[in-house]
């Protein structure tokens, strides 16, 4: 009964599988670790970039991140700046018109002193020279000289005092 396949020649077999496993044992030697050294580079080659480009991209945000963390702090410090900046001016402002204010003030009560002193002077000046225009008048109206009499002297006087009790200082609308 002849099986045909089924029932192989044992020395074809043989030789066969001896040929099968020199040619394994080749491709696995040689060729095999030359298919995996490429796919490893063609691995690396895509994946090694997808993985250093996905490095890259975390690396750019942490920067970006970095950035605009400095950014929003300088933005912060310019804000502080610019405040203590209008403080400052506005302090200065305050100061600048409180010492104009002063000033202002220190020369009005200097003008003050100076009109009342001026005043004081021209009085002083005005009471001698009407005296002596009214003395001379006086005496023109009489006919005889009045000035240096120690009763004019007295008159005049006791008019003046009486001009100042009153508080007037000029004629009869009492200025």
């Amino acid at each position: 009964m002849d099986l045909g396949p089924l029932k192989p020649n044992v020395t074809e077999l043989v030789l066969g599988l001896l040929c099968f496993f020199t040619v394994f044992g080749i491709l696995g030697r040689l060729v095999l670790p030359r298919i995996e050294r490429t796919l490893a580079a063609r691995f690396e080659a895509t994946e090694g970039r997808l993985e250093r480009a996905e490095e890259a991209r975390g690396e750019a945000a942490r920067i970006a991140a970095e950035r605009r963390a400095g950014l929003d702090a300088a933005r912060h410090e310019a804000a502080a700046v610019r405040q203590a900046a209008v403080e400052e001016g506005a302090a200065l402002l305050a100061s600048a018109r409180a010492e104009g204010q002063r000033r202002r003030d220190t020369m009005a009560a200097e003008a003050r002193v100076q009109l009342a002193a001026d005043r004081v002077i021209a009085e002083a000046e005005l009471r001698g020279d009407v005296t002596a225009a009214a003395v001379e008048l006086a005496g023109r109206i009489v006919g005889e000289p009045l000035a240096g009499l120690p009763r004019t002297d007295a008159a005049v006087e006791a008019f003046f005092a009486q001009r100042e009790e009153t508080g007037t200082v000029g004629g009869p609308s009492g200025r």
